[in-house]
């Protein structure tokens, strides 16, 4: 069984750390996508926690998205009573794809899919600049030592409170902190295309991941060799742009 921190722990480092970062930079109100997913659930609830519900803005970014999506995210906020806000970015992501491939006619279904991370960020950033906030990141160790982000797409952001967690933690403390069932028993999923989960996606669990980054062994050579991988094409993720 993996040896996770407790999450009392990581619950009280947390709060700390979000509030000394905030109080840092002077900066009261925060803004971040909600997805229907269980690391934005439980980013809101921390942020709500610290600078209190109406000083945080959850952002529903639909495009193309489930419906199911918008509907637990709604959902979560009518618990946590933190602030909602909608913009629907699937018109704007269609005459972006018409305009590229009038000029470039684009194969990759994973180039296409990206572009919807990095609309999400733009959308944010206006949202922050307005409220006078910081745009605040989801994704955990797992998916940024993985490198299983877009890169100036959800990893575009002022602040990363849960790039410490382990994702059986993030697990471990949504539940603790009351985080709606319905989202932490569904899929962990990006969202990208229709019936895309994480886990195939990336062709590891969270688990097998959870056990490499806690210097557990891996018994299965291929999926081992591919995390370290993974972790090494992603260096360049992980850092600022090359510069002379």
């Amino acid at each position: 069984m993996l040896k996770y921190r407790s999450p009392e722990e990581l619950h009280v480092n947390l709060v700390n750390w979000i509030s000394k970062q905030f109080s840092a930079i002077g900066v009261t109100k925060a803004v971040l996508g909600i997805s229907g997913g269980i690391d934005s659930a439980l980013l809101s609830v921390l942020l709500s926690e610290v600078l209190s519900p109406e000083n945080v803005i959850g952002v529903i970014m639909p495009c193309h998205s489930l419906s199911l999506d918008e509907q637990l995210a709604l959902e979560l906020a009518d618990k946590f009573r933190f602030q909602v806000k909608k913009v629907d970015l699937t018109q704007t992501y269609n005459t972006l794809i018409s305009s590229i491939n009038a000029t470039d006619n684009i194969s990759s279904s994973l180039a296409l899919a990206n572009i919807k991370p990095r609309l999400r960020m733009t959308t944010l950033y206006v949202i922050a600049q307005e409220n006078n906030a910081l745009v605040c990141g989801a994704s955990n160790k797992d998916e940024l030592m993985y490198g299983y982000f877009t890169k100036h797409g959800d990893s575009g952001v002022d602040i990363l409170p849960l790039s410490d967690l382990l994702k059986g933690e993030v697990y471990s403390l949504s539940k603790y902190l009351g985080v709606i069932d319905k989202i932490i028993d569904r899929p962990p999923t990006a969202g990208l295309w229709d019936g895309q989960t994480d886990e195939e996606e990336m062709g590891i669990s969270y688990n097998e991941l959870d056990s490499f980054l806690l210097g557990l062994e891996i018994h299965d050579d291929i999926k081992r060799a591919k995390i370290e991988k993974a972790i090494t094409l992603s260096v360049h993720k992980r850092r600022y742009p090359l510069m002379p």
